[in-house]
């Protein structure tokens, strides 16, 4: 009798091992396919940060960024970060990224916090410009970019944005080629087997004029075609679908709003 107890013993307490080994190695399973990161990444919102052109405000709602950004906002009521800033203030949209991503708030980012990070970034005109400088800021500290959309982009002094950095995974470009300021015509990739460049498309507005009748007689007059691919509701609202591509579902940032 003593004997059949002690052999029961054993075998609950094989089984017990037995059993915690599976655990363990179920954790180890979930925690390698990402699992256990979800709930970590659900805490940092999906950053999305435009630029506008020229000397324009980043809250004039006359223009197209200021437009799209207060739409996303209005969508996403949390789950996604929406700012515009002039496109001098380039400095202070990589500060205010680099304070979001940072989840534990220690002033120092580490590898996870970093894998992490889901950023757009769009702009128009010298906006284009500074896109692309942001995203080589964010290449130099190692935090890969989803999507950079740049329409009718000027090249600032000193900039390159024509050459997208190897940490953006998609780039696409819309521009025009008429007037005294129009935009890159082509970008390309620094490495091809990185990122994607989903095109370069052009717009012309000769045969077929938009009035942009919010916008400041100078422009409308002195830079015309840059003016309607701002106001261009076609380009624009294909910019927001491609962003929307890279969102979250509205239906879950209102839930967890709720």
């Amino acid at each position: 009798m003593r004997h059949a107890r002690n052999s029961n013993r054993a075998l609950l307490l094989c089984a017990g091992i037995l059993l915690a080994g599976v655990l363990k190695a179920t954790v180890a399973s979930l925690a390698s396919s990402g699992f256990g990161a979800s709930a970590a990444s659900a805490k940092v919102p999906v950053i999305v940060v435009g630029f506008v052109g020229g000397f324009v405000r980043h809250d004039n709602a006359v223009h197209s960024p200021v437009q799209l950004a207060a739409r996303l906002r209005d969508t996403y009521r949390s789950g996604v970060y929406v700012e515009v800033f002039e496109n001098r203030r380039r400095e202070q949209a990589l500060q205010q990224i680099l304070k979001i991503l940072d989840a534990n708030h220690d002033g120092t980012l580490s590898e996870e916090e970093k894998r992490e990070a889901r950023i757009i970034v769009y702009g128009m005109s010298w906006g284009g410009s500074e896109t692309v400088a942001l995203a080589r800021q964010l290449a130099e500290q190692k935090i890969p970019v989803l999507l950079t959309i740049q329409v009718d982009s000027v090249a600032k002094v000193g900039e390159n944005d024509s050459m997208i950095p190897a940490n953006v995974a998609e780039a696409v470009n819309f521009y025009q080629a008429d007037g005294l300021l129009h935009g890159q015509p082509e970008i390309r990739a620094e490495d091809p087997s990185h990122t994607r460049i989903l095109g370069n498309f052009r717009s012309e507005y000769s045969s077929k004029p938009l009035q942009c009748e919010n916008y400041p007689w100078y422009d409308r007059v002195f830079t015309k075609p840059h003016t309607e691919i701002e106001c261009d509701p076609t380009v624009w609202n294909q910019v927001e679908s491609l962003i929307r591509s890279k969102l979250p579902p509205a239906a879950e940032t209102a839930a967890a709003h709720q």
